[in-house]
């Protein structure tokens, strides 16, 4: 049994959700977003409950039941709060700035890396060592915000580079003489 899959979803306020066949679109403040079941589940909604069943007992139904059910929770979340990944990036000169729909990265290159803002996210540089991505599709937020850490990743022995809000990185000892 699924711990995750028997929870019912329960839809924030301000949401509709509509289900045709296997697809189930959720509709909020924020936009729509819709996802589309394997057929190893079936889902029911009841006012703004929404409930994952699996169809027998295979591995691949037991799977998907605990998986859809997170993935129709956030959907709900998407569409009214919205995800957010933060960037923070550290070493001397290493700074980032928004220009229209471009970020442009200054990382010790020689040259200044320009990244593409994909459609559905909103990107902000609230200072020039912050950046924040925002969107209602959090595994484009979290693709974007790992798309941007991978230009310069922390490196282990000054700590320089682009890192998540809060993030430890392991600091190694240099050479010793």
């Amino acid at each position: 049994m699924s711990r995750i899959g028997k929870k019912p979803v329960e839809l924030p306020a301000g949401t509709t959700a509509t289900l045709a066949g296997q697809t189930i679109e959720v509709k909020g403040p924020k936009g729509t977003r819709s996802f589309t079941a394997t057929d190893d589940v079936t889902i029911a909604i009841d006012g703004n409950t929404v409930t994952v069943t699996p169809r027998g007992t295979s591995k691949r139904a037991r799977q998907q039941w605990g998986m859809a059910r997170s993935m129709i929770e956030n959907l709900g979340i998407g569409v009214t709060t919205g995800f957010k990944k933060e960037l923070e990036i550290q070493g001397v000169g290493y700074r980032a700035a928004m220009q229209g729909n471009v970020l442009k990265l200054s990382l010790g290159y020689s040259h200044e890396v320009n990244f593409e803002v994909p459609a559905g996210v909103t990107v902000a540089t609230p200072k020039q060592t912050e950046i924040t991505v925002e969107g209602i599709d959090q595994q484009l937020v979290g693709q974007v915000a790992a798309n941007i850490r991978e230009w310069r990743r922390p490196e282990p022995y000054k700590g320089k580079g682009i890192r998540y809000k809060g993030e430890y990185v392991f600091r190694k000892e240099g050479k010793k003489k």
